[in-house]
């Protein structure tokens, strides 16, 4: 297996297709096969580099605190090891906030910086809603089932559960065959959603960027895309209709189309 050492852990990932390199981050309690709905398209025209972030996959599950800036630095010492000197990044949920500390802290390792359904710092609402997963991880005693029944919902719309519920269970059935983490490791990185603020860092960014919303996401809404279309100078923002917080699943074609033409307008 392609596993690395790196800040002190095991870092698993893969790597398909020709090009320059793009490192795709996960999002919360995900391995890097979240991607799978990405990785053909994105493959024909770079290097993809999936990776299992500090506390799930196949990667290390230390004890300690998580913080979003320790995952950063993971990423960082990660792509040394592997041999990539700097790449375009690409992150949904915890992954864009891992992408902005990246960013930030090791700036000549990223040529292009993609946030999808991103924050630059977790407020009352986003806290209440990580909160709930974490009671319902530690009540079901499985973090599969919890992002299932609890994660699910908040990243697809009521109308693509009224109009595809087949889709939403075969979902649901890769979920239940990825090797998902244990509920303690779940607790320490989704704490560091929790503690995530990137408002001082906004600035540091200095790679061409991405930022993209679904119209109905709730998590991560439309109420973050002020403060880091703002922050992060020269930044782009595309608002997408009709997905939630998800778009990776609910509108692949179209979220594939509009984050390719960015990455290949920023390569070479």
């Amino acid at each position: 297996m392609p596993v690395v050492q790196a800040n002190g852990i095991d870092m698993y990932y893969e790597v398909q297709g020709e090009g320059e390199p793009l490192v795709l981050l996960p999002y919360l309690a995900a391995d890097q096969a979240c991607y799978a709905f990405q990785v053909p398209d994105y493959a024909r025209h770079f290097s993809c580099y999936t990776v299992d972030l500090r506390g799930a996959g196949l990667s290390g599950k230390p004890e300690g605190e998580y913080t979003t800036e320790l995952l950063a630095d993971d990423v960082a010492a990660f792509m040394q090891a592997a041999g990539i000197q700097s790449a375009h990044v690409t992150g949904l949920s915890l992954g864009a906030a891992v992408g902005m500390w990246l960013a930030a802290r090791h700036p000549a390792q990223v040529k292009s910086l993609s946030l999808h359904s991103a924050w630059d710092a977790t407020d009352p609402f986003l806290r209440s809603v990580v909160e709930t997963w974490r009671i319902m991880a530690g009540g079901l005693g499985s973090v599969t089932e919890m992002v299932i029944a609890g994660i699910f919902p908040w990243c697809f719309t009521p109308e693509l559960y009224a109009a595809r519920p087949e889709y939403i269970d075969s979902l649901a059935d890769f979920v239940r065959s990825r090797p998902m983490p244990p509920v303690d490791a779940f607790l320490r990185q989704s704490g560091a959603v929790l503690a995530h603020d990137a408002t001082a860092a906004l600035g540091h960014i200095e790679a061409p960027t991405l930022i993209t919303f679904g119209e109905h996401d709730m998590p991560t809404s439309t109420r973050f895309a002020g403060p880091l279309s703002e922050g992060i100078a020269g930044s782009e923002l595309v608002v997408f209709a009709d997905c939630a917080h998800a778009p990776i699943y609910e509108i692949t074609e179209e979220f594939n189309r509009r984050t390719l033409d960015f990455l290949q307008r920023h390569a070479g």
